[in-house]
């Protein structure tokens, strides 16, 4: 592969809650070695990054974006029988950077991950509402509402594909970067209910995650054991974090010794 291709990369972005603030850590490394990503996929949080990636948001105003946020910012009780929680205000905050728009009419071609729990199938959204596809991909099951789509119900991605390195294949991105956020992350005690179900979901979603990245061509795994999953104060600290591991992982790539 020559060097104008090599520049040209397919991005895959993993979920994990409040982790996914060191997304932008990473997206800083991609522009720092002048990277083109050619397609861009999201499951969970990372469906809410790769949302603005691929309708021309770079990484600082998507750093503005994830600093202004806070927990309670993005919910709002239900009275919904599914659901303690809506994520109605995530998809709101995707309206207003990006407008009302639909995936199809993104800059890069994009593909978020949901599970219809009508079935336990994964699925792959390409097309129709932004902000609705973000809602389903980030629908926590549980704590957000389900997102109902044609026949589907729809909860968050993770539970079929932690990492949608196989939905960029199915963009047809040539060359596959992953980025899994909970490769190294420690679990350790929960601090509330968030926690304790995020813990839950994740540990079942740890082997699968393994089989779902070994076709990513580089695989990126910010070391973020330090942080809990909850916690909006984190935001700044996991950017930063997200920033430095992915520098030292893409260094041994991009870099000629």
């Amino acid at each position: 592969m020559n060097a104008e291709k090599e520049k040209k990369i397919g991005l895959a972005l993993g979920g994990g809650a409040v982790l996914g603030a060191a997304h932008v850590g990473v997206l800083q490394v991609i522009k720092e070695y002048d990277l083109e990503i050619t397609h861009v996929s999201g499951t969970s949080i990372g469906a809410f990054v790769a949302a603005f990636v691929a309708f021309g948001k770079d990484w600082k105003e998507i750093r503005e974006i994830a600093s202004e946020l806070r927990w309670l910012d993005l919910t709002g009780i239900s009275l919904s029988r599914f659901a303690l929680l809506s994520n109605e205000k995530l998809g709101n905050l995707v309206v207003k950077h990006i407008g009302d728009r639909n995936i199809e009419d993104a800059d890069i071609p994009l593909a978020m991950v949901a599970t219809d729990v009508n079935n336990g199938k994964r699925v792959v959204l390409k097309k129709g509402p932004v902000a609705k596809a973000v809602m389903a991909s980030t629908c926590i099951p549980g704590i957000f509402i389900p997102v109902e789509m044609d026949d589907m119900i729809l909860v968050d991605g993770g539970v079929v594909e932690g990492v949608p390195v196989e939905a960029l294949k199915e963009l047809g991105a040539k060359k596959l970067v992953g980025v899994d956020l909970n490769a190294k992350h420690n679990y350790g005690h929960p601090e509330n209910i968030l926690d304790v179900i995020m813990n839950s979901f994740r540990y079942t979603m740890q082997a699968a995650a393994e089989l779902q990245t070994k076709n990513a061509d580089i695989l990126i795994t910010p070391d973020l054991s330090e942080f809990n999953r909850s916690s909006m104060d984190q935001v700044k600290a996991l950017m930063e974090k997200g920033y430095e591991d992915a520098k030292k992982q893409l260094k041994k790539v991009f870099e000629k010794k």
